[in-house]
């Protein structure tokens, strides 16, 4: 017999479940979500899911234009290069090199430069003034040339693209960590902690970095745009990913060439690049604004 509820009980969502509500309301961070997601999975299954190999060539379909033109056919969807490659499958490919890769390059970037910035923003008087300078002075560099002054020294090549990348991208953690941290550690809820004999590292772990979650997530979605953008720049001034490669830059600058006789060599792996650093922002854009819903 079910049983009459007399009084009407609040469903109390979780943090999460707020957070989730507040991004939700922006359709355009959802719709950016999904791209992101469709864009990991074809990371991880574009072996499988691209029709021919990315160096496969077709010598009697050089420069076919993509499908919908009138010349154009549906088995090479996106068109060919002037090496008959399939453009389609090297997109398909491509997003393992240029989305995929910046995503493990800010996974290792966020663990040094997280770990540092924490340390550093702990430290009080002259030491921590000194390090803010420092980061400070570092962030003037913009990436993209530091990347291309490490690139420089060790050489093109995927492998050095990613610590290339992966220096660049450490002292935006560094100095975002250590800032957030620097500041909560001189809020009113530190000091109540530190009176009722708390240590450094409870602190730390149970009283600061709840609250700096948030910074740490808005500068994942800041970086992930950022290595997206500074892999395809160093593939397409060819210090990146080196020919057959089917990273974006590289395809865009290999098309240069052909570019009034074959546009679409070139257009479309910047529209991937587009679609990409877009989809990105609009995840940051709607994580913050959520998040500033969140503290209000």
């Amino acid at each position: 017999m079910p049983q009459n509820k007399l009084y009407q009980e609040e469903n109390i969502s979780s943090p999460l479940g707020r957070l989730w509500d507040a991004f939700s309301d922006n359709p355009f961070a959802v719709v950016g979500l999904w791209v992101m997601c469709f864009l990991l999975l074809l990371s991880v299954f574009a072996p499988w899911i691209a029709p021919y190999g990315y160096a496969v060539q077709h010598p009697e379909q050089i420069l076919m234009p993509p499908s919908w033109h009138n010349e154009g056919s549906v088995d090479y969807f996106f068109g060919t290069d002037d090496l008959g490659r399939d453009i389609f499958s090297r997109i398909i490919h491509g997003v393992q090199l240029t989305f995929g890769m910046s995503l493990v390059i800010i996974l290792f970037a966020m663990l040094i430069g997280c770990v540092i910035g924490a340390i550093s923003g702990m430290m009080t008087g002259l030491k921590s003034s000194i390090l803010g300078h420092l980061f400070d002075a570092l962030l003037s560099i913009p990436s993209l040339l530091m990347a291309i002054l490490v690139v420089a020294v060790m050489g093109p090549g995927l492998t050095n693209v990613f610590w290339a990348v992966g220096v660049a991208m450490v002292p935006q953690f560094i100095r975002a960590i250590h800032q957030a941290v620097h500041e909560e550690l001189q809020k009113d809820y530190v000091t109540a902690a530190r009176l009722d004999g708390a240590n450094t590292w409870q602190i730390f772990w149970f009283v600061i970095m709840p609250n700096v979650w948030d910074v740490m997530i808005i500068q994942v979605t800041m970086a992930i745009s950022a290595a997206i953008l500074d892999i395809a720049a160093l593939g397409f001034l060819k210090l990146g990913a080196q020919a057959p490669s089917a990273e974006w830059g590289s395809m865009m600058s290999q098309g240069l060439d052909n570019l009034l006789l074959a546009p679409w060599t070139i257009t479309i792996p910047g529209v991937a690049i587009l679609i990409s650093v877009l989809s990105v922002n609009l995840v940051g854009d709607g994580l913050r604004s959520a998040l500033a819903k969140k503290r209000h």
